[in-house]
């Protein structure tokens, strides 16, 4: 089979330590060396240095989890990088059995028989982190606010009865004083504002004969802090996410995404 990838090399990467294969042509024939190094950065650097040094101009790796990530980070400035589905490259005949997975992928990639997933440019990668990270951070912040919602009920408090959001100016001034051990449903209701206001014998009512014990302040009080703490967070992440899309950065091509294609050599 004619060889497509004159210099390439592969990796088995691993929590702590990644096996590399390179195959190169010397007197004539095909030659390969494997070495082992560790996922530290110093392993890493070393490893890129080796591969440098070996003229390996494309490095073919599996989708593992999240351990290929640093060593993409360390490697693609130098190398044209492929990432592979592990379930591809399973399904590709004539794998002996004492062949290593580096050693496999290494002959796979110099026969040009891998086809690479799409991994975008560190820009998107870095948005999609914050993005991610700051849909989870939302989602949390509506569980806390069930959570609330769910202990409010506990007490005989109808507040979400009168209130659109008790989360907002009022109900948090309400929830406040009551965590401070005001009991009065008059001064609670007194500390409505805006539109609220007019609603102010409903809100008496809604703080009408409740249960509000010293555990009931615990809870409330920590669901609060949580809430906040998330608030700051989602905000944090927001304005990282803005800085990020105003930044200038190189535009990219999207035909790599199509997974049934493989990367051209």
């Amino acid at each position: 089979m004619d060889l497509l990838v004159e210099r390439p090399g592969a990796l088995d990467v691993h929590k702590a330590s990644v096996t590399a294969c390179v195959r190169v042509s010397r007197e004539g024939q095909r030659v390969q060396e494997v070495r082992e190094f560790k996922t530290t950065v110093r392993g890493l650097l070393a490893l890129r240095d080796w591969l440098t040094e070996s003229g390996v101009t494309h490095v073919a790796m599996e989708a593992t989890g999240v351990y290929w990530k640093p060593v993409w980070a360390i490697l693609e400035d130098e190398f044209e990088l492929l990432l592979c589905n592990a379930a591809h490259v399973k399904n590709v005949p004539g794998r002996k059995t004492d062949v290593g997975d580096s050693q496999w992928l290494c002959r796979l990639l110099e026969c040009g028989l891998l086809r690479a997933s799409f991994v975008p440019p560190k820009p998107v990668r870095e948005l999609r982190e914050l993005t991610r990270r700051r849909k989870t951070l939302v989602r949390d912040r509506q569980r806390e606010a069930g959570r609330l919602h769910k202990t409010l009920e506990d007490t005989g408090i109808k507040l979400d009865c009168v209130a659109t959001d008790i989360l907002g100016v009022s109900g948090r001034l309400m929830l406040d004083r009551l965590i401070a051990g005001e009991r009065d449903p008059a001064a609670l209701a007194g500390l409505a504002k805006g539109r609220l206001r007019v609603k102010h014998s409903a809100l008496v009512e809604a703080f009408e004969g409740v249960r509000f014990s010293d555990q009931h302040a615990l809870l409330i009080g920590g669901i609060l802090r949580h809430i906040d703490f998330l608030d700051a967070e989602i905000d944090a992440l927001g304005t990282a996410i803005q800085t990020h899309i105003a930044a200038p950065s190189e535009p990219f091509d999207q035909t790599d995404a199509d997974a049934g294609t493989a990367r051209p050599f």
